[in-house]
């Protein structure tokens, strides 16, 4: 057992969380300081891995619930890719409240019994010893990632917010945190190489060579729940915010604009057969010298839940800092790097440095 273990509850026991989990296990004994693929820092603060344990978690799927996380993390409808076989680790699956979190689209894939009473959250969480609570759940699950938002105060933990509903960038949440003397990183995790900050590189990139965007698209197809989930346009909303945003924002901030006809992102269908990987369709139109244009299309292709797992764990392991510290409220430097929307939007260059420089300023002190 580590000495400086971090105890962390999940919510949702998706593809993303099972990445995760297996990732903890994958890399549990990796050498310390030896470059982990997929893994921005290896050592995070004094911080490693090995130091992340999971200690409770929560779904709605019949089908996950009262197994293990060891196993819960390979049931149907979860189908990315599986590089590790997780052992058994102690740690159940409880049926957490069902709210907002399946849709018609989804229903018909996960399985809920409704009349299986939900467990109290809160008392979950302070018998299990959480200290961190992370946030899988549905893409639009406005009620349910509200719930285990204020279930986190409750209970004391701090928040790492990995989907686009919105708390760490909303005032009223921010607040709620900061009253409460507790961290909140979010929102909307962004993937270590992934469409969005593929699609931020390469209006860097434009931009720094005396470019300007005219138009841009990015569409995105898949085959897991999470497309299937946004079948439903209306749980769209947030999500084309958080990313159209994302990518917005880096022209703006060079003093060009862009009409908002000129600049469509977001997730465009659902293809069975694709399963966890996904795929994106990035085009930009400029022009360069003497007005002539210019357009470049790109396709991505990547196994979704992976792709987020290492910035999942980094994020983790900045929050221990931040409860280590007593930061309390949105912590500003992990979210500008880790997280689509944060409460305040930075270049990319610029929000890896402060997170450079918030390891070195609230990095464990070992004597």
């Amino acid at each position: 057992m580590s000495k400086n273990e971090i105890k962390v509850a999940v919510v949702g026991l998706g593809n993303c969380a099972s990445s995760l989990v297996q990732g903890l296990y994958y890399y549990r004994n990796s050498k310390k300081e030896k470059f982990v693929p997929g893994l921005m820092h290896v050592n995070f603060g004094g911080y490693y891995i090995e130091d992340i344990k999971i200690v409770a978690a929560f779904d709605v799927n019949k089908n996950k619930i009262g197994k293990d996380v060891g196993e819960a993390i390979y049931a149907s409808p979860n189908n990315t890719a599986i590089f590790a076989k997780v052992p058994k680790m102690g740690v159940k699956v409880q049926r957490g409240p069902l709210l907002d979190g399946v849709n018609k689209y989804t229903a018909d894939v996960v399985p809920v019994d409704t009349k299986q009473k939900a467990v109290d959250v809160v008392k979950a969480l302070k018998d299990s010893g959480a200290e961190i609570v992370i946030n899988y759940l549905p893409v639009g699950s406005q009620q349910a990632t509200e719930f285990y938002a204020q279930c986190a105060i409750d209970a004391g933990c701090g928040f790492v917010n990995c989907i686009p509903v919105f708390i760490a960038s909303d005032a009223k949440w921010a607040k709620k945190f900061k009253d409460a003397g507790l961290p909140v990183i979010g929102d909307d995790i962004k993937a270590q190489v992934g469409a969005t900050i593929t699609h931020r590189a390469l209006v860097n990139l434009f931009l720094d060579r005396g470019m300007k965007i005219e138009r841009t698209y990015q569409l995105n197809t898949g085959g897991n729940t999470d497309f299937l989930n946004m079948l439903e346009r209306e749980r769209l909303a947030s999500k084309k915010i958080s990313k159209t945003e994302s990518v917005k924002s880096m022209i703006e901030a060079r003093g060009q604009t862009i009409e908002d006809d000129n600049i469509h992102i977001g997730p465009s269908d659902y293809v069975p057969w694709q399963k966890d990987n996904k795929l994106c369709f990035i085009r930009i139109e400029s022009k360069h010298f003497g007005d002539v244009p210019m357009y470049l299309d790109l396709r991505l292709s990547v196994e979704d839940s992976p792709n987020s797992a290492g910035v999942a764990i980094d994020s983790i392991r900045c929050m221990k800092l931040a409860l280590n510290n007593g930061l309390k409220g949105p912590i500003i430097e992990p979210a500008a790097f880790f997280q689509k929307r944060p409460p305040k939007q930075f270049d990319d260059r610029v929000a890896k440095q402060m997170v450079e420089d918030y390891i070195d300023k609230y990095k464990l002190v070992t004597k």
